[in-house]
């Protein structure tokens, strides 16, 4: 669960109102009202966007599969029946709605100037989190290590790009 802090502009005589939001990881929330975006905001849509990525299910059905059908029917049925003991758990596909909103905050990492390519790559790395244990699939150390760099300083680095998307999304707004 992830909180996140909107505020929206007062019209005319309304002051700025601001409220947290809880976003679980498979909840339906809209955004697209919002008027004035954060830091923390930028981070769940992200990660909300990241976990719909890896959710959505692999490419459609292959020629290579359509070719090979008589031998994987014939291994299945001599393997006992093709029931694996532990079957694998796959992620529920997301909605119409949830892709919709992860090609919205997946468009945000353009927002970081091309010069800057390794904020881009960082943002994006940590935007991944597996839809079913809820972990980034790129820690802040195994980071570090692929940049040949402190994951300190990626955490630095990963909180200079989000700035960066979020004065662009503010300075549009």
């Amino acid at each position: 669960m992830t909180r996140a802090t909107m505020c929206t502009v007062g019209r005319s005589e309304k002051p700025r109102t601001c409220h947290t939001v809880e976003i679980t990881d498979r909840a339906v929330t809209k955004f697209s009202h919002i008027e004035f975006y954060d830091a923390q905001l930028v981070l769940a849509r992200l990660e909300e966007a990241g976990r719909a990525l890896l959710a959505l299910p692999p490419s459609g059905y292959s020629t290579g599969l359509r070719m090979n059908v008589a031998t994987l029917v014939r291994f299945m049925i001599e393997a006992g029946g093709g029931e694996p003991e532990h079957p694998r758990i796959h992620p529920p596909v997301p909605s119409a709605a949830g892709i919709t909103r992860m090609d919205e905050a997946l468009g945000w990492i353009p927002l970081i100037p091309r010069d800057r390519s390794v904020l881009r790559r960082i943002v994006g790395a940590r935007a991944l989190v597996n839809p079913l244990t809820d972990r980034h699939l790129y820690p802040w150390r195994r980071l570090g290590a692929m940049l040949g760099a402190d994951h300190k300083a990626v955490q630095r680095w990963h909180a200079q790009g989000v700035d960066i998307i979020v004065s662009a999304l503010n300075a549009a707004a």
